[in-house]
């Protein structure tokens, strides 16, 4: 049985101003008050996991338990079929640099990797989002978002961010990177997974 949220007060575990903005939005109906890591002074935990959910888990229990109330948070990335299943948790790492994160670079690095592999078209891949919501007692709730795609080559499209320009969502003709935000974001994988966490813990 999935635990109910009921409380007033909700803390995002985000340094990331925009993401807060994001998810105030999906959960202004039902009126919860959120604040980030950020707000109350922590410091952004190691994600030692390698998997997505073990990730998320570890920045919305640190958050929970340094603040007494209930946390979120989300780990994403993108997973190809024909590379194993990476970037996976690495997908930020990819786009790493001396100077900060270049994801043109990134999707160059994606490109050729599966030319190296000689990967049959269509190259298959997923976005996926994992949401857990933690309480300061230790229990969590666990959500998942996916949305199926494949990786296309040139780049296309200069809307939205990391790797939106590569990725062709099942059912579309376009890219992330080609779609005004508004239309990724009623079909994107963390759209889904927010779905799942509402109807769980809010609806």
């Amino acid at each position: 049985m999935t635990r109910r949220f009921d409380g007033e007060r909700l803390v995002v575990a985000t340094h990331n101003a925009g993401k807060l903005e994001e998810i105030a939005a999906l959960l202004e109906p039902f009126g919860v008050a959120l604040t980030s890591a950020g707000d109350h002074g922590l410091i952004e935990p190691e994600e030692t996991e390698d998997t997505f959910v073990g990730n998320a888990r570890i920045k919305a229990h640190a958050a929970a338990g340094a603040t007494g109330l209930p946390a979120l948070a989300d780990d994403s990335g993108l997973t190809i079929d024909a590379l194993g299943g990476d970037p996976g948790v690495r997908t930020a790492d990819w786009a790493e640099t001396g100077s900060g994160r270049d994801f043109a670079l990134a999707m160059t690095r994606t490109w050729n990797a599966l030319e190296e592999v000689s990967a049959p078209e269509p190259r298959r891949a997923q976005f996926r989002c994992t949401l857990v919501l933690a309480w300061p007692d230790g229990h969590d709730e666990v959500f998942e978002g996916v949305m199926p795609g494949r990786i296309v080559w040139p780049m296309r499209g200069d809307q939205g961010h990391g790797y939106d320009p590569i990725f062709q969502p099942d059912g579309h003709e376009l890219t992330f990177g080609e779609m005004d935000r508004w239309e990724k974001n009623e079909i994107s994988h963390r759209a889904r997974a927010f779905a799942a966490l509402v109807e769980g813990c809010f609806g």
